[in-house]
């Protein structure tokens, strides 16, 4: 496909996926669309590792890679933290409430609830993931949850690769390209993980009439795309490409659990339930009686970032391993990332297959409006 954004990124389809399992990264740049590994849990060792699997198995193909360095944590400014040095501030009400969830399903209770290592969401550790990431030939390097700090901004000018940013709501679009991000994910609330509340069909227009006179900044689409129809429908709305995740759960490659996959597949488009329940700051996960809990009458309110993570990470590690083992009570509380999407999900595939139905459903989505055309 002939665009900016693909001569400039080297990509032959605009068909961006995030994803945090390499093999779901590697596969779908194979197949012509654009990989993004997700990093958020990486460490400048770890990332070398992950990287070097992509360089071997990617055959030459570009990727990008996403950070998660949010412009607004409770813990703001405050240096030296880590991990455990945070879970110790956490309130004994919500431990007890975690605790005495897990105890009434059967779910035996995490060895691991806090592990060693940074605070999560660690700018500092973020940058320095980010930096030894430029060791390898990324492409794109994007940010969510706010404007990228200046320092990212820099790295990515210096080193010639485009910063995007992930955006859910006009004032923040406009604020990052003031800022001097260079491409704009523009993600409607129907997408998984971290959202806004407005739609992807009215976001997208909205964003694109308020930054016109800012210069030519391009815009990835994102939110709920599942198909290439989707993907035709907006970039007929004049966005240069769609940034799609929730897709990919349902892979074969991904990093969800079986039993993950599954439920995807049996869910509708309205078994997803924006929560703060699992990392504090609103975000759209599959409603499970994990989610359901965190808004009964009595349940302790969601801590802030980062402390949320801290409640619900080792927990829903252990629910994992208990569904696994059988344990129908804990295959009811398995949540994950995943938009409204997931309602178009209707069995798991490869990564590839997926990105060849796109190109298939794309060109049977142009091939529908030409016949209109000629009508």
């Amino acid at each position: 496909m002939k665009s900016a954004i693909c001569e400039r990124l080297g990509v032959e389809f605009p068909l961006f996926a995030f994803s945090h399992c390499r093999d779901v990264v590697a596969a779908v740049s194979r197949a012509g669309g654009f990989g993004v590994l997700g990093a958020t849990r990486h460490t400048p060792e770890s990332i070398q590792i992950e990287l070097n699997w992509i360089d071997e198995h990617v055959d030459g193909k570009p990727y990008g890679l996403d950070v998660l360095i949010p412009e607004n944590l409770a813990t703001r400014g405050e240096k030296g933290l880590t991990a455990r040095s945070l879970a110790a501030r956490i309130p004994q009400q919500h431990l007890d409430f975690v605790a005495d969830l897990l105890k009434r399903n059967n779910v035996p209770p995490p060895g691991d609830q806090v592990r060693d290592g940074a605070a999560p969401y660690d700018p500092d550790q973020a940058l320095e993931t980010l930096d030894a990431a430029f060791r390898h030939p990324i492409k794109l390097i994007a940010n969510a949850l706010g404007v990228p700090p200046p320092s990212m901004i820099e790295l990515g000018k210096r080193r010639g690769v485009p910063v995007a940013a992930l955006v859910g709501a006009k004032e923040h679009a406009i604020r990052q390209v003031k800022a001097g991000v260079d491409v704009l994910v523009v993600q409607g609330g129907e997408a998984g993980g971290h959202c806004g509340e407005v739609s992807t069909l009215v976001l997208v227009p909205e964003v694109l009439k308020a930054i016109k006179p800012l210069g030519e900044i391009p815009v990835l689409a994102a939110g709920g795309i599942m198909t290439g129809r989707q993907m035709a429908a907006c970039m007929a709305l004049g966005a240069a490409g769609v940034w799609t995740g929730s897709v990919w759960l349902a892979t074969t490659e991904s990093e969800t659990s079986e039993i993950f996959r599954e439920k995807m597949v049996a869910a509708t488009s309205r078994d997803t339930v924006r929560s703060r329940g699992r990392t504090g700051k609103p975000s759209r996960q599959l409603r499970s009686s994990w989610t359901d809990a965190w808004e009964q009458p009595g349940s302790p309110s969601p801590l802030p970032m980062p402390y949320q993570s801290l409640v619900s990470e080792g927990a829903l590690r252990a629910i994992e391993r208990s569904a696994a083992s059988g344990n129908p009570a804990a295959r009811d509380l398995v949540t994950y990332f995943v938009g409204q999407g997931v309602g178009l999900v209707d069995s798991v595939k490869s990564a590839r297959q997926v990105v060849e139905e796109f190109k298939l459903d794309f060109a049977d989505a142009l091939d529908d409006l030409q016949n209109l055309l000629q009508a």
